[in-house]
């Protein structure tokens, strides 16, 4: 970004990269204001009863390590190689790092970003063209209490996440017949089924949707609660063919994750904790019996129709980005991808939280058609579910790398 003055900085989302974001911005001297509809690291909050796969060391950094000492000088942060959960990474890191003194008078809590456009300009004007950078964005702000204004910004930094928006578990990725009038009743997120939300699961008949390691944590917990209370019974339901649902990564250098995928294919291969599993299935039809009897479903399963009655539904079915807030706008959405073998490589090079360890992408691989404007952390990577928050640390300095002009930029070097 070729400008004299200083520019405006605005990040979407109060999460881990836009917080981080926002203070690679701060130690530059750059003006950043951060928007944020919910609470600090919302989305983590939703899911925070579960165990990160990665360590601590992974997940901060110098610049937000620095940051929050002066907050409170007897704060213990956890030890580079603790593996916590959400909840305790947001008590522990993120709130603080929000109401340190770099950041707090950045935050702009209880603020929806309904839109981002370009002053003087529509979507289809000057196709590609960098003089659309000459206007400065127009973003359009809604509070709490439903008042709307507007604010302008040279920089926008999206590092909203996916996790506010579901899949759906129909054939084809669409809804199944029947999935949307019942949406609100279909849990779509990680349900802390040993904590908080037991009672609603506890000697219920359960049906879990999904292939991945969210539905694997939902099963193994749900056999947890089956040990507990008898009655509760799994019927797990996955896309792909093959007995063992999780593929397991060779050589899986984060072992929580090895563990988890073990596990979840033993319950799904002998029967064990209550758990039936049913490979080859996808949801063709679910019905809300009443408010207190349940659903009934039905799935292609193996080539046949099968249907159950059940009490619960849990979908862990993925997420996917949510575009809307910038469809004026000329966004390339081909997503980056680290697939599990890079991650094997990248944390065999890890060297502490001080530096980088995530193999480069390239400052390149950020740029869109609109000018000055970025996607980071996972929504950036769509629907790939593959994404690390030490890669979103990479791409907050890889963007500044762009905003500044200054090739060399790295904030992360070891001082």
């Amino acid at each position: 970004m070729a400008k004299q003055d200083a520019p405006r900085i605005a990040v979407l989302g109060a999460g881990p990269i836009g917080l981080e974001a926002a203070l690679y911005a701060r130690n530059l001297g750059l003006t950043v204001a951060i928007y944020e509809r919910g609470r600090i690291a919302e989305f983590m909050q939703r899911w925070g009863h579960v165990r990160l796969f990665t360590p601590f060391g992974m997940n901060s950094t110098f610049l937000g390590r620095a940051a929050v000492a002066p907050t409170n000088p007897r704060h213990e942060l956890p030890s580079d190689a603790d593996c916590i959960s959400g909840r305790e990474h947001v008590a522990a890191y993120l709130d603080p790092l929000a109401k340190s003194p770099a950041l707090k008078d950045c935050l702009r809590a209880e603020t929806l970003v309904v839109a981002v456009g370009r002053r003087g300009y529509l979507k289809d004007d000057l196709p590609g063209d960098a003089c659309r950078g000459h206007q400065p964005f127009r973003l359009l702000l809604r509070d709490s209490k439903g008042r709307e204004r507007s604010e302008d910004a040279d920089v926008v930094l999206d590092c909203t996440g996916v996790y506010g928006q579901h899949r759906w578990c129909g054939d084809g990725g669409s809804p199944a017949v029947g999935e949307q009038g019942v949406e609100n009743q279909i849990a779509y997120g990680l349900e802390d089924v040993l904590g908080g939300r037991r009672e609603l699961y506890a000697g219920k008949a359960i049906l879990v949707l999904g292939g991945g390691y969210s539905a694997a944590t939902t099963v193994c917990n749900l056999a947890a609660l089956a040990e507990q209370n008898t009655a509760t019974w799994v019927i797990w339901l996955a896309r792909a063919a093959g007995t063992q649902p999780i593929k397991r990564i060779p050589n899986d250098p984060l072992r929580d994750r090895d563990r988890l995928a073990v596990k979840a294919n033993s319950l799904a291969t002998r029967g064990d904790g209550n758990v039936e599993f049913h490979a080859q299935s996808v949801l063709e039809t679910i019905e809300l019996l009443n408010p207190d009897k349940g659903f009934r479903v039905t799935a292609r399963s193996g080539g046949k129709s099968r249907t159950w009655d059940v009490d619960r539904v849990i979908a862990n079915v993925g997420y996917s980005p949510d575009t809307k807030v910038y469809q004026e706008l000329q966004v390339h959405e081909c997503y980056a991808s680290l697939g599990p073998m890079n991650l094997a490589s990248a944390l065999s090079k890890h060297a502490g939280a001080d530096c980088l360890a995530v193999p480069a992408q390239g400052a390149n691989a950020l740029k869109n058609p609109e000018p000055n404007f970025f996607i980071l952390g996972c929504k950036s990577y769509g629907r790939n579910s593959n994404f690390l928050l030490r890669t979103g640390f990479e791409q907050v300095r890889d963007a500044f790398t762009l905003i500044t002009g200054k090739v060399g930029l790295d904030l992360y070097k070891k001082r």
